[in-house]
This record gives structure tokens, C-alpha cells and sequence, in this order.
């Protein structure tokens, strides 16, 4: 009988133990993931940094390059005004210039009216039809 009751002191040294093990797996998966998403937080913080400074470069880039084309424009006008009085050059290009934007808002607003509704009509379209196949397909097993 003594050997029974070591048998069981032994077992519920193990049921400690394994409970000891699975308390501090617990806290150690948990510790891990806490760990992991600090990581993540600190990741993406980061690269949220890199982003933020390249659209700043981008944007500053942007600026550059319209005072660049102001200065390719002072020099068409410049141009021109060699061979016809500046005011004239000047006209010109100012109507070539709004020519090109209107050309420009032309071509954004057949881009925009093909965008809207926002919602996605061939999507649908087929949906409804799927849906109706659907029906059309349970109607003859039912009547049976």
C-alpha cells in the first residue's frame, strides 16, 4: 500500500510541475506576443518616418520643378521675342498654355465621370445574374 501511496505522491508532484509548466508557458507565449507587437508598433513607426520624409521630398520636389517650368516659360516668351514684339510672344504662349490646360481638364473629367458611381457595376451586374441562376436552378427541384 505505501508503494500506491508514493505512486500518487510522485503523480501529483508531476500534476504540479506540469501545471508550474503550463503557467509559465502562458506567461512566457504572452511576454513573446507583447514583445512582438512592441516590435511591430516600433516597425511601422519607423516606416511611417521614411514615408512622411519621402512625400515631403516628393512635395518639394513638385515646387522645383513648377518654378523650373515658370523659368521654361520666361524663356519660350524670351524667345518669341526676338522675332515679334514681347507682348505678342507673351500672348501666345499664355494661349498655348491655356489650350494645354483645357486639353488636360478635358481629359480629367472623362476620367472622373468614368469613376463614378463610386460602386462596382459590373460586380453587381453579375451578381444579380449569379443570383438568378441560383433561383432558376432551385425552382425545378422544389416542384418535384
Amino acid at each position: 500500500m505505501t508503494v500506491h501511496h508514493q505512486s500518487d505522491a510522485s503523480h501529483h508532484q508531476t500534476d504540479a510541475s506540469m501545471g508550474e509548466l503550463v503557467s509559465r508557458l502562458s506567461e512566457e507565449m504572452s511576454s513573446l506576443v507583447r514583445g512582438e507587437i512592441e516590435l511591430a508598433r516600433l516597425e511601422l513607426t519607423e516606416k511611417a518616418k521614411h514615408t512622411g520624409k519621402g512625400a515631403g521630398a516628393f512635395g518639394a520636389a513638385g515646387l522645383v520643378a513648377l518654378y523650373g517650368l515658370g523659368v521654361l516659360i520666361a524663356t519660350a516668351i524670351l524667345a518669341l521675342a526676338l522675332v515679334m514684339d514681347a507682348w505678342l510672344a507673351a500672348l501666345l504662349v499664355g494661349v498655348v498654355l491655356l489650350i494645354v490646360a483645357g486639353g488636360m481638364a478635358l481629359f480629367g473629367k472623362k476620367q472622373v465621370s468614368e469613376g463614378v458611381p463610386m460602386k462596382p457595376e459590373r460586380a453587381t451586374e453579375n451578381l444579380k445574374r449569379d443570383m438568378e441562376a441560383v433561383k432558376h436552378h432551385r425552382h425545378p427541384r422544389s416542384a418535384r
